[in-house]
Order: structure tokens, then sequence, then C-alpha cells
């Protein structure tokens, strides 16, 4: 009998993050998060800002991405994320600097504040540090 895996291929506007084979993937889905497994059901979702999981040999690894979207069919997991950043490839002193950035914005509360843009660069900085194992 052969090994269940899934193939899992990250893809931004820029670049391709990576196409690997995992055992289990999680993901930050628009309504939670979502677990995959071979042999998931064919499947078309949005994601948020989060952090995605997956299992490689009993390792689990990580990438922080900003949103998108992600297709399971047939074993093979494809996310087209808006931005993607594997944990190793983080720069933690600038999301740490960046979060703090952020916090102090939303804290100052000044009159002509983007409240949103503000609110999602503190969710980025937070899933960056989550991603390289740091928040």
């Amino acid at each position: 009998m052969a090994e269940k895996i899934l193939t899992m291929e990250v893809v931004t506007p820029e670049r391709h993050v990576i196409k690997t084979e995992a055992d289990s993937i999680v993901v930050p889905a628009a309504e939670g998060y979502l677990g995959i497994l071979p042999n998931h059901a064919p499947l078309i979702t949005s994601l948020r800002i989060g952090v995605v999981r997956y299992r490689q040999e009993g390792q689990e690894k990580r990438m922080a991405i900003s949103g998108g979207f992600m297709e399971v069919a047939d074993n093979v997991v494809t996310i087209l994320a808006d931005t993607a950043e594997l944990a190793e490839e983080i720069d933690v002193d600038r999301a740490t600097a960046s979060k703090e950035r952020a916090l102090q914005r939303l804290r100052e509360r000044k009159e002509n504040l983007d409240y949103a843009r503000a609110q999602m660069s503190l969710q980025r900085a937070i899933a960056r540090l989550k991603a390289a194992g740091r928040e």
C-alpha cells in the first residue's frame, strides 16, 4: 500500500515559496484554522493572516502568510498567498519592531489613524513572530 502524503505548493505574486511533501497541513482559513490530511475532500477556501503549519516526518514546520486562497484536490494543496515567509526567512528583529510600531499607533489613536491598516500590520507582525517561534 502506498504511503499517504500531501503535496503542498505555496506561491505569492512575487515568488514561488515552496513545493514540498507533508503529512498534514493546518491553515488559517476565513472561519478559523482548518486541518488538511491525505485524501481530503476537494476544497477551495479563502485564507486570512496567520500561520501555516505542516508536518514532515513528525516535525512541525511553519510559515507566515497574509491572506490568499487555498485549493485542495487529489492530495495536492495549492496556496496562493498575498505574502508568505518560511520560519527560517523571518527577520525576528524587524517583525518585533513592526509589532511595536503598530501597537504604538493603536495606543495613540491619532485623528488621522487608519485603524484597519494598523490592525492588519499588527496581525501580520504577530503571525511572523509566531511562525518564527517567538510569540
